[in-house]
Order: structure tokens, then C-alpha cells, then sequence
């Protein structure tokens, strides 16, 4: 398990950083009306760093999805507990089944107020 969540964590950050490197569609038409310099000198060519990054992403993004499946189905897996969660607390000696005081509580019968004195 610890193996497939390093893999899913590597894997999301190395296509968060792809997916910022790469171009957005909008980029080739700016560049066609000269309002932006396109650099035709790359390390992958022209055309070939948009196809690199773009199967690199999409490798990923496989790799990802594989992972985040894997950990949703061993997380499925857990053996279910017998008791409640709350079996463990401790219940504070002298107040268990004690009665509040009903005084303290007590609502007046009426919806009126009492006037002390009448």
C-alpha cells in the first residue's frame, strides 16, 4: 500500500509539472499574429515537444488513475470492527446515571411571566 501511494504522489506532481510546462492552444495563435516570440530551436523540436509532453501526460495520468483505483480498493478491503468507536472512552466516576437537578431546569408552566409578589 505504501508502494502504489509513493507511486500516486510521484505521479501527480510530475503531471502537475507537465501539464505547467506544456503550451495552451491559445499560445500558437498568438504567435501567428506576431504578438508573441515562438522560439523554433527547442530541445525536442518544433512539433515534437508538444507530443512529448502531451504522451507524457498522458502516461501519468494512467499511472494515476491505476493508483488511485488500487488504494480505493484496499481501502475496501479493511476488515470491518466489531464494536463502536466510543467503547474506548472512559465514563468520569460519580456521574454515571446520576439525575440532573430539575430545578435547575425547571420551565414555567405558563408562557407568561412570573411577577414575584403577585
Amino acid at each position: 500500500m505504501t508502494v502504489v501511494l509513493t507511486l500516486q504522489i510521484v505521479s501527480a506532481i510530475a503531471m502537475i509539472g507537465l501539464i505547467l510546462v506544456q503550451h495552451g492552444k491559445g499560445a500558437d495563435a498568438g504567435a501567428a499574429f506576431g504578438s508573441g516570440g515562438s522560439g523554433s530551436a527547442s530541445l525536442f523540436g518544433a512539433s515534437g515537444s508538444a507530443n512529448f509532453l502531451s504522451r507524457s501526460t498522458a502516461v501519468l495520468a494512467t499511472i494515476f488513475l491505476t493508483s488511485t483505483l488500487m488504494l480505493a480498493s484496499f481501502g475496501g478491503n479493511r476488515p470491518a470492527s466489531t464494536g463502536s468507536v466510543l467503547e474506548g472512552v472512559a465514563v468520569p466516576t460519580g456521574t454515571q446515571g446520576a439525575p440532573a437537578d430539575p430545578a435547575a431546569n425547571a420551565v414555567p408552566a405558563t408562557g407568561a411571566a412570573q411577577i414575584p409578589g403577585k
